[in-house]
């Protein structure tokens, strides 16, 4: 849970302060990149330790995730262009893949589905403290001590974390030899590459239909074709081909891709929305995240408890997507005059809906796959919806760049407005500050509305599956011997 807590506070530390690194280093146009190449690392990598989780055991495949995240922290507080924290990020991104995928799968190993959901839960309360304190921190040590320190505070917090995982975390070794898909991976890591890349090519390469970018979709394409045909031959393949035969994996699948586009796409960008259209300093604006992820621990909590007593979950899915798509339809609407009550509501009604279907696609998958893939089927949906986030932040972001180069007008007492820090746009007349907020206003107005036809997709793929109850579990007292080992067929 503390590991947890370090991973999850690391994302939303970072949302309140981004605004600021984004005006020192003056390159709005990569503000999205920030978080989409944590989150495209993070992605490549986290099918891979899934699988090295069922062939080597969690425990040290989860320790050397957190030491890599741990000397990513250290290399972002010590960036010194937009272009090194990106790379930061990245070796960030490696370590924190391998944090969130052996989290779930030490849970799927340790519980049986019903009591899984009420286990996973308790892990929601890291989740409200990682995201009660993580945007106020950020924009507390942002204001006090400089942007560099929201990544340097990771080094005690991984310190302590690591020693109680040697200490007390059990190393329970499989029953397999292990045989890396080391081509398997690699085509994986490509093919998720080259589709965030072409995502984000109207910035990188001026348009998605420019030859360069045309040329990255087509060595993603044939990427996941050689993949397929690799995952078909490998004895131990990082993605077993043979989970997608249950209809009901691949459209979890989808499920996890959207709410992955939204739930965790979109924090930064709400950071930014807060700041540039209210006025508010970092710190307010993250006061303003206790809202969101207060809704996501309760619906989480609930949906937790709800699913371990009727062993249902598609019921939760669906209404939590349809309050999260009306909640981001509402925040499509709202301008630099909206009361910052009516913002906070929205925001925490966001918060429940996200978190009501939070737990499904990671419980579904578990319960449909072979106990001896749980490892690999949990870092498929993990992987899906951190791609589907990475995408998303880079669609989001060149919405946001287009709109505002479509809607720049002269502004009096500002020279460039995407070099306006929180500090700076403070000091502006009211009538500038208020320009500067309908600008970014109108500019977000389309970032919502997508994320919101993104919700919808998710909707209909959980409307076509068919109810499966999860097993209760079989034995109450049995050993964690028999709880690991494989099922008879």
């Amino acid at each position: 849970m503390l590991t947890l807590f370090m991973a999850t506070l690391d994302n939303q530390i970072v949302s309140t302060a981004l605004p600021t690194i984004v005006a020192e280093f003056g390159a709005v146009e990569r503000f999205g990149w920030v978080g989409s190449a944590y989150l495209l690392a993070t992605s490549a990598m986290m099918p891979i330790y899934g699988k090295l989780g069922d062939l080597f055991g969690r425990k040290y495949v989860m320790l050397a995730a957190v030491s890599l995240f741990l000397v990513g922290s250290l290399a972002c507080g010590f960036a010194w262009s937009m272009d090194s924290l990106i790379a930061a990020r990245v070796l960030q991104g490696l370590g924190g893949g391998g944090i969130m995928v052996s989290i779930f799968s030490v849970n799927a190993d340790l519980f049986e589905p019903r009591e899984r959901a009420k286990y996973q839960s308790f892990s929601s309360l890291m989740l409200m403290a990682s995201g009660s304190i993580g945007p106020t921190l950020g924009g507390f040590l942002s204001d006090a001590f400089g942007w560099r320190s929201i990544f340097l505070v990771n080094l005690p917090i991984g310190a302590i974390a690591l020693a109680g995982l040697i200490i007390m975390l059990p190393y329970r070794r499989p029953l397999r030899t292990p045989k890396i898909d080391y081509w398997g991976a690699l085509t994986l890591a490509l093919t998720i590459a080259s589709l965030v890349l072409w995502a984000d090519s109207g910035q990188i390469f001026g348009g998605l239909l420019t030859p360069a970018a045309l040329g990255v979709l087509v060595l993603g394409c044939v990427s996941a074709l050689v993949w397929v045909q690799i995952e078909r031959r490998a004895p131990e393949p990082i993605v077993p081909l043979h989970l997608f035969r249950k209809p009901v994996i691949p459209l979890l699948l989808i499920v996890a891709i959207t709410s992955g586009a939204t739930g965790i796409g979109l924090v930064n960008y709400i950071a930014l929305y807060l700041q540039t259209t209210t006025g508010l300093s970092p710190s307010r604006a993250g006061l303003f995240f206790i809202a969101l992820t207060g809704g996501i621990v309760i619906g989480s909590m609930s949906a937790g408890r709800l699913i371990a007593s009727s062993g249902h979950f598609k019921r939760y899915l669906i209404t939590g997507q349809c309050i999260s798509m009306a909640m981001l339809v509402g925040i499509s609407q709202t301008h630099a005059g909206t009361p910052l009550l009516m913002i906070g509501t929205l925001m925490l009604l966001q918060g429940f809906g996200i978190g009501l279907g939070q737990q499904a696609p990671v419980i579904g998958v578990q319960n449909a796959a072979p106990k001896q893939d749980v490892g690999a089927a949990t870092g498929a949906v993990t992987l899906t919806r951190m791609g589907g986030a990475a995408i998303a932040i880079s669609i989001y972001g060149a919405i946001l760049s287009q709109g505002l180069a479509s809607k720049l007008t002269a502004i009096p007492g500002v020279a460039n407005v995407a070099e306006l820090t929180p500090k700076m746009l403070a000091a502006l007349p009211a009538e500038s500050q208020h320009l500067v907020g309908d600008l970014y206003s109108q500019a977000f107005t389309p970032i919502y509305l997508t994320g919101a036809a993104l919700l919808l997709i998710g909707l209909a793929a959980a409307l076509f599956m068919k109810p499966a109850p999860l097993p209760v579990a079989r034995h109450k007292d049995m050993s964690d011997a028999e709880a690991l080992a494989p099922k008879a067929a």
